[in-house]
């Protein structure tokens, strides 16, 4: 016995539901809503970052005189601001790469059969929740003159004991620093991206023979790459916050490696030079959107042709 399905009326085929007021975004209400966000991004954005380069362009913020680029040239010549752009740029450099990788390889470990996952997880989540104080309490203990790290030295090693923060090692100090706080969140952030490559593929890959290494290249590298855009941007900006841990741990002068970009600034404001710190601020900005259009333009790059 068939059974005929009713057609619907034209009438009621053709009408649609009207979208609601708090849906619509062609209405004055949608408009209207956006406009506290719009001052937001105006007065705490835009207006000082413009307060900031016309300072950059005077001669002082009483006369006013127009300079043009005389500011950037005396920045350009002060050895502080070189010194500290230097040690900035080491940390950076050194610092994310290492970041990006060895989270990696850290969550590719844990995507693997082994045993303990979870605990591996949450040990290396651990340093998120230990506040700063506490983690340069720590650094201290470790790395003082008279700490656990030099009595290792002599005692197991009969290696004389070193001055951590005020020699060459510094900078490994921090950057063990910065690993130790950052890894944890990397690797959870790797791990949730290896969940979300398709198992098909790694499946089609292997009955092909292909080995772990070109598996790891040519597919699972191709869908990780937003994933490492974000991890490395995140790097990026977290080595510039690394200031806080150094500050506390070396006050306002450390040593001369550990000299960082944000301690001249810090410096330059106490004696009130607006336009040196200025120019340092204008000059931060454009090598950091330097560094993200760079980071972007591979990302798409890697990003666009997996999404082919």
């Amino acid at each position: 016995m068939s059974v005929k399905k009713k057609k619907m009326p034209e009438s009621r085929q053709k009408t649609k539901r009207k979208p609601s007021v708090l849906t619509n975004t062609n209405t004055l209400f949608a408009r209207a809503s956006i406009v506290p966000s719009i001052l937001g991004v105006l007065i705490f954005y835009i207006v000082p970052f413009g307060i900031v380069i016309y300072y950059s362009l005077v001669d002082n913020p009483i006369s006013k005189s127009f300079v043009g680029l005389d500011n950037y040239k005396r920045l350009m010549d002060n050895s502080a601001f070189n010194i500290a752009a230097k040690n900035t740029l080491i940390l950076s450099v050194v610092a994310v790469p290492l970041a990006v990788l060895l989270s990696l390889g850290l969550a590719a470990l844990l995507d693997s059969k082994i045993p303990g996952k979870s605990f591996f997880r949450t040990a290396f989540l651990c340093p998120m929740m230990v506040p700063v104080a506490s983690i340069v309490l720590i650094w201290q203990v470790i790395f003082h003159y008279n700490g656990t790290a030099n009595e290792f030295l002599v005692n197991y090693l009969s290696a004389q004991p070193v001055d951590w923060f005020k020699s060459g090692y510094s900078i490994f100090v921090v950057v063990l620093l910065f690993l130790w706080k950052n890894l944890g969140y990397n690797m959870i952030l790797f791990l949730a991206a290896l969940n979300n490559i398709p198992a098909t593929l790694i499946e089609v890959a292997e009955l092909e023979g292909a080995g772990t290494f070109y598996r790891l290249i040519h597919i699972k590298l191709r869908y990780l790459s937003p994933t490492i855009f974000f991890v490395g941007l995140l790097s990026l900006i977290n080595s510039f916050k690394l200031f806080r841990e150094v500050y506390l741990l070396t006050g306002d002068y450390p040593y001369e490696d550990l000299y960082l970009l944000q301690h001249f600034m810090n410096n330059t404001f106490a004696s009130l030079d607006y336009q040196k710190l200025s120019s340092a601020a204008i000059i931060m900005a454009l090598f950091m959107i330097v560094v993200i259009g760079v980071l972007y333009a591979a990302e798409n790059k890697f990003g666009g042709e997996v999404e082919e």
